[in-house]
């Protein structure tokens, strides 16, 4: 995967770029609530009291938490000149320290790569963003991957 293919068109000033896009108030509220949507039931994400128990010694945010802030973000218009069809193609998302009730989450998004890709329906163009999420102290909570693809409609 490479970001230096001479033939993809793009706005390369946007590579490795931090575009700030927030910051989020955590609390216990929507910790406990998150979980209950996803279906957790472990005690340090639902619990209050018992997470007190728990290695992490309190409530912490469940490990796809830092989701719910990434969707819907706009970020910039990379200028892609490739595709008539745009798509989302994934997420990845890697915790560090856990999100806790009181923090107060920063986030930053940027462009991390644009490769092409050739597939059953052809050539297609990916564009990899990812989003650092730091709480208060500085310290990285979540690191979000999001990959985007534009490919050409097939001929009907």
């Amino acid at each position: 995967m490479t970001t230096d293919d001479p033939d993809l068109k793009y706005d390369r000033s946007l590579l490795g770029v931090d575009h700030d896009i927030g910051t989020y108030e955590v609390t216990k509220e929507m910790i406990i609530s998150f979980a209950r949507s996803t279906g957790e039931t472990r005690p340090q994400f639902t619990d209050e009291e018992a997470a007190k128990d728990t290695e992490f010694g309190g409530l912490i945010a469940p490990p796809t938490f830092c989701n719910m802030f990434v969707n819907g973000v706009s970020r910039p218009d990379i200028k892609l000149a490739f595709g008539d069809v745009g798509l989302f193609a994934g997420q990845s998302i890697e915790n560090v320290t856990p999100a806790r009730p009181g923090d107060t989450l920063g986030a930053k998004t940027r462009l991390k790569e644009v490769y092409a890709k050739t597939g059953r329906s052809g050539k297609m163009v990916f564009a990899v963003w990812e989003t650092q999420f730091t709480n208060q102290s500085g310290d990285t909570v979540a690191l979000v991957q999001e990959s985007f693809l534009r490919r050409n409609r097939r001929p009907s």
